[in-house]
């Protein structure tokens, strides 16, 4: 059952702001990077975590997961965000060659399992248990063109090992995009980022013990990672790196080492290699700051990061200007396919920050009306 969310505020490094309930029969802990927003990404995420537990809780009778055990194997259509869930579920049990499997809700419910875990008692009697195979995820049709389901009779679903993690995906994406800030969010442990991340990265403590989340455990192993939300192209430095390479090789043109690093040092065609040189140095700026990042200020590396923005363009004209392929038709073609698919990135991702600028926290908040009930 969904509970109706407390906040509680915790302290937090200067640009987070954090807030615990339950939901799901577990733990929340939602943080974000613009502390003004955090009531309001909290209202949305009650909103989203109670719709979740309408489609897949499997201890409410009036869920839609519940009411596919009345199904005998017709096949009834499902709402999209149960259909998603399904079809998660499904992934992970053939990735994992069933190791993690849907369909072993009857057993859960034969060892006791089958209510809400703070509401399972502990007692000394023996467990009397018949071991035998689970129905398998394979005999579970889903066919996400019409959001269509087939449970055979008998069967019950059980999404607890995939529901917390894809429900923490979903709301850290959804919240990320409506705030426009980072966020982090956790369901027991079940952790996802998304958004800007903290100066360092979102700081996660790994251990055996569960206990606070300000208080490092008395014993047992414990380690700190620093997430962060995207990352770096190695493939696309891997082929800078060939690229490079193979020019300073290659004997046809004369060009050193120092020429590669050093803008408009070479004797050959001095302009258009010194672009690709500017280029590469851009480049080089941008990769060393990733590394440093938890080191250094959030504003410093951002104003460097922004020097891919510039790069690109400045690699482009280094190749139309030095290629010797410049004038045949599939390099041109190539060449504009590149710029358009580029030009459309960009105007997606600052038509995205210009909606992300006008969500002030009242927008926000009328965006969440109706999450309180």
């Amino acid at each position: 059952m969904t509970a109706a969310p407390h906040a509680t505020p915790h302290t937090a490094p200067r640009t987070t702001a954090a807030a615990e309930w339950r939901a799901l029969g577990t733990g929340v802990r939602l943080v974000v990077t613009a502390p003004a927003l955090l009531d309001s990404c909290n209202l949305l995420l009650a909103r989203l975590l109670a719709e979740v537990d309408a489609a897949c809780s499997r201890f409410r009778a009036d869920s839609e997961l519940a009411a596919l055990d009345t199904t005998d194997g017709r096949p009834v259509r499902v709402s999209p965000l149960l259909a998603q869930a399904l079809e998660v579920a499904l992934r992970a049990a053939e990735m994992t060659d069933g190791t993690v499997d849907p369909t072993v809700g009857s057993a859960m419910d034969a060892i006791g399992y089958d209510r809400d875990f703070t509401l399972v008692q502990e007692d000394d009697r023996p467990v009397r248990l018949t071991v035998k195979r689970a129905p398998g995820w394979r005999t579970v049709r889903l066919d996400r063109t019409t959001d269509t389901v087939t449970v055979p009779a008998g069967v019950r679903l059980d999404l607890g090992a995939t529901a917390k993690a894809w429900a923490a995906d979903r709301a850290a994406t959804m919240l990320a995009e409506a705030a426009g800030c980072g966020v982090l969010v956790s369901l027991g442990g079940d952790t996802a980022v998304a958004g800007e991340s903290p100066a360092g990265g979102w700081q996660i403590r790994v251990q055996d013990v569960t206990g606070a989340v300000d208080e490092t455990p008395a014993q047992g192993p414990y380690a700190t990672v620093g997430l962060h939300s995207g990352g770096l192209s190695l493939s696309a430095m891997a082929f800078l790196t060939l690229h490079i390479a193979f020019a300073v090789i290659d004997s046809y043109v004369d060009i050193t080492v120092v020429d590669v690093v050093v803008p408009f040092a070479s004797n050959y065609q001095p302009l258009w290699l010194g672009l690709g040189t500017v280029a590469l140095d851009l480049m080089l700026a941008v990769v060393v700051t990733s590394l440093l990042r938890a080191r250094m200020g959030h504003r410093a590396w951002r104003a460097v990061h922004w020097l891919a923005y510039a790069s690109w363009p400045v690699a482009l004209v280094h190749g139309i200007g030095i290629g010797t392929d410049t004038g045949a038709d599939w390099m041109t073609w190539l060449t504009v396919s590149c710029v358009a698919a580029v030009v459309a990135a960009v105007g997606i991702r600052l038509a995205h920050s210009a909606r992300a600028a006008r969500r002030t926290p009242a927008a926000l908040l009328r965006t969440a009306e109706g999450a309180r009930s």
